[in-house]
């Protein structure tokens, strides 16, 4: 609960826009200056989780001065410059709220709210990966949850006991959004067998803010679409986890929450998973029909990448429907709308989209179809193109490249190629890479005999069986 002394009635000061993080960004789209920063952060040994949305949070304002990780990497882009010189308030002015003592809450309207949920937490700077392990959302003063992917907390606790949940800020919603992003990076690092069962907590708690409400209605409008974004990553989990089930509640939940708010790009992203989900699924014209209504959804938004996307899932369809005419005319487009390039309207959720995941998905498409030695060609310039931080994707395109071999009589070109999925499999948990490779061993088995193959399949058979 709040403290008495918190002035929760005063309206939240107007964030400046940092004019000076906008001119340093220069011609580049706010997607392509976080990719940078991805960049710079690997070169000093740092993570961040820097994407389209954060650049955008940073240059209105509304994060006032980054934690200690962002600070090493922006210091070391700009060398000889200050965070002043960058256009953030010194850390002191942002701390200090007037000599809070340590057991002092922040009120939700404190007019001096920095949001930026990552800089209340110096342990961040250390490992930003275990922060996703440990840090959740804040509400009333107090911390809703003791981790992201962790324990339920305060908030929930009292819409469970049927008491009234207090009305969410503007912190409660960047606390949601900071989730929603750490989920996908540990994703797309290391896979999502390990990270579901504990992402229900943070859902759960996400849609207890959600009933308890705003007091403004664009603080309202993040947090309903903040809550249909987890859910798509809570489903994403689930689908690559194996639990379509899930997956498909969790997928409607979020198309529900969309519609309610009238969010098409909510509601696209919703049916672009949908789509994806349905032809794992074996229900190819589902995927079809779910592309396509994304693709209605998506179309006043004005992302040429997110159009490509949706392309790529129809094509997915159409190859499960073996209508090779209706997915070659799919990629068609997909490739068209790709090379348009990046714009300020993809949505954040895309960052994982370039020309790797391009390759890949058309890998895919040409498998179903049976065209092996095309799908193999598009699933090694996948694999050759993934930017080898992301672990569980240069995974996944190797597992691709090594079943395409197989299927595609080059045994020993296959079991090379799943050699250096074994190798990644420390790092990475995820029940479709998995399933991948089992295939594939089952197709070498003929060809034990073959050294390299024998070796694959030895090690493969080695594996953990809960793997």
């Amino acid at each position: 609960m709040a403290s008495s002394t918190a002035t929760s009635a005063q309206p939240e000061r107007p964030p400046r826009p940092n004019l000076a993080f906008r001119r340093l960004r220069g011609k580049r789209s706010p997607a392509e200056f976080a990719a940078a920063v991805r960049r710079a952060a690997r070169e000093i040994g740092e993570r961040v989780s820097c994407d389209a949305r954060y650049v955008g949070r940073v240059e209105a304002g509304e994060i006032r001065c980054p934690n200690y990780a962002y600070e090493r990497v922006f210091l070391h882009m700009f060398p000889g410059r200050t965070l002043t010189d960058l256009g953030f308030a010194s850390r002191s002015s942002v701390r200090g709220r007037q000599a809070r003592t340590a057991g002092e809450s922040r009120g939700a309207g404190e007019p001096y709210e920095t949001h930026d949920t990552q800089d209340l937490y110096e342990t961040h700077d250390d490992n930003e990966e275990s922060d996703v392990l440990r840090r959740a959302f804040i509400t009333s003063g107090a911390t809703v949850a003791a981790a992201s992917l962790g324990p339920l907390g305060p908030a929930l606790d009292a819409a469970a006991a049927g008491h009234p949940v207090r009305r969410a800020g503007a912190g409660e919603a960047g606390a949601l959004e900071e989730a929603v992003r750490r989920i996908r990076l540990l994703d797309d690092r290391h896979g999502a067998d390990g990270l579901y069962r504990r992402a229900a907590a943070p859902l759960r708690t996400a849609y207890a803010l959600l009933d308890a409400g705003a007091s403004r209605q664009a603080t309202a409008d993040r947090l309903c679409t903040g809550a249909g974004e987890l859910a798509i990553s809570v489903g994403w989990l689930a689908h690559d986890s194996g639990r379509f089930d899930d997956a498909r509640s969790h997928y409607a939940e979020a198309l529900a929450t969309a519609r309610l708010n009238g969010d098409p790009g909510l509601e696209a992203h919703a049916f672009c998973n949908m789509a994806f989900l349905a032809r794992d699924a074996g229900r190819p014209r589902e995927a079809v029909r779910a592309a396509q209504a994304a693709r209605r959804a998506a179309g006043p938004l004005g992302s040429d990448r997110l159009m490509s996307l949706l392309a790529l899932r129809e094509a997915g369809g159409w190859a499960g429907l073996a209508d090779r005419v209706g997915c070659e005319q799919a990629l068609a487009r997909a490739q068209a709308f790709f090379e348009r390039g990046r714009s300020d309207a993809d949505p954040e959720w895309m960052s994982f989209y370039g020309e790797a995941e391009l390759e890949g998905l058309e890998a895919q498409c040409w498998s179903t179809l049976g065209d092996w030695p095309r799908a193999a060609r598009h699933a090694r310039r996948a694999a050759d193109l993934q930017d080898p931080h992301f672990t569980r994707n240069l995974a996944l395109y190797s597992a691709e490249l090594a079943d395409d071999l197989a299927r595609g009589g080059r045994p020993d070109e296959a079991a090379g190629a799943g050699m250096r999925v074994l190798d990644l499999l420390g790092e990475v948990q995820s029940s479709r890479i998995h399933t991948m490779l089992a295939g594939t061993a089952r197709v070498l088995l003929p060809h034990r005999r073959a050294s390299d193959v024998s070796t694959f399949l030895d090690r493969h058979a080695a594996l953990p069986r809960s793997a």
